[in-house]
């Protein structure tokens, strides 16, 4: 009698699973299955828009995703597939994004200060507007500070510094691009504080920001570490500042500089044992999903939508240095 094995999708998946373990430990199936394993259900997005699971990344050597540098803005899409209300996050921390792009209101004894802008279309109906419907003056504002300088993070700043008169902060090599840029839609903010390789303190009134230079998706790309209170408990928040790898190419040095910023924030995070990961895309941190949470009465046992411990944080920041670690592999870079 003939035997016929039926090979299930279950038993596939795990036999694909146990040939990635079996591989050298500096493989690319090997490095893709750690980060596979530390984006476990929290970072399914963020692991699928960094490791190259099913395709070789594109050659070249630019910085950036495609479409969001200093080339411009989509024209103006439909409000009602962008606009999300704001939601007061943390007693100090307010989130004013959009659907996909996040920006954060953070306050303080002597006034606001806001990381990252969005798109200019933006601007007026979710930081603005989102601002004064959650009781907040918008000409509070004392500080900008942009994670880098692409169109979906920094457009609204000039916008607010008018309205405001606030400071702009931006990584040194940043602010060269944006001060290069002969028209911008927003328009291009004044210089303000320019943040270098050994990074910066920024105190404003009971709260400072812890700002590292982290460089990698862009030349300039700023990455912090800040407080926020939960019900008066201080709980300590990472934030990452740029997070697709762009098509770096062959061009080792720069897989190994977005390794390195990434090993460098995530043991500062380790250090201030940051509980909170924030990021400016809502599809990696899960931002507007979690927002929409926070007035849902917590249940027993239940913490803080955004607070996911230090291991979280931690398996977050491991996903990001091993599928660009997998992707350098993949590229053939040297």
């Amino acid at each position: 009698m003939k035997i016929v094995y039926k090979i299930t999708p279950m038993l596939a998946g795990l036999a694909l699973a146990g040939a990635a373990i079996a591989q050298p430990a500096d493989s690319i199936d090997a490095h893709i299955a750690t980060a596979r394993t530390a984006a476990g259900a929290d970072y399914r997005n963020t692991l699928l828009n960094l490791c190259p699971l099913f395709a070789p990344a594109q050659p070249g050597a630019g910085r950036g995703a495609p479409g969001r540098g200093a080339g411009g803005a989509p024209a103006t899409p439909d409000r009602a597939g962008w606009y999300a209300p704001p939601f007061k996050i943390f007693d100090n921390l307010y989130w004013l994004g959009s659907r996909q792009f996040s920006s954060w209101a953070l306050t303080t004894s002597a006034g606001i200060i806001i990381i990252d802008t969005n798109f200019a279309y933006t601007t007026q109906a979710e930081i603005v507007d989102g601002l004064t419907k959650l009781g907040l003056n918008p000409k509070d504002i004392k500080y900008v500070i942009l994670s880098h300088a692409h169109g979906d993070h920094d457009q609204g700043a000039a916008d607010l510094q008018k309205l405001s008169g606030a400071q702009v902060v931006m990584g040194a090599a940043d602010w060269d691009m944006t001060l290069a840029r002969k028209e911008y839609p927003g328009g291009i903010p004044t210089k303000g504080i320019s943040v270098g390789a050994q990074g910066h303190k920024l105190t404003l009134g009971d709260t400072t920001v812890d700002i590292y230079a982290t460089p990698g998706h862009t030349d300039g790309t700023l990455s912090y570490i800040f407080p926020v209170k939960d019900g008066g408990r201080p709980v300590m928040a990472a934030y990452s500042g740029g997070t697709l790898t762009g098509a770096f190419g062959t061009n080792g040095a720069r897989w190994d500089e977005y390794v390195a910023s990434q090993k460098k924030i995530a043991a500062a995070a380790a250090a201030a044992n940051a509980q909170v990961i924030l990021s400016n895309h809502s599809e990696y941190d899960g931002a507007y999903t979690k927002a929409r949470l926070i007035a849902a009465p917590r249940q027993a046992g239940e913490t803080h939508p955004f607070i996911v411990g230090q291991a979280s944080v931690q398996r977050y920041f491991t996903v990001m240095q091993e599928c660009a670690i997998a992707a350098k592999l993949r590229n053939g870079a040297k």
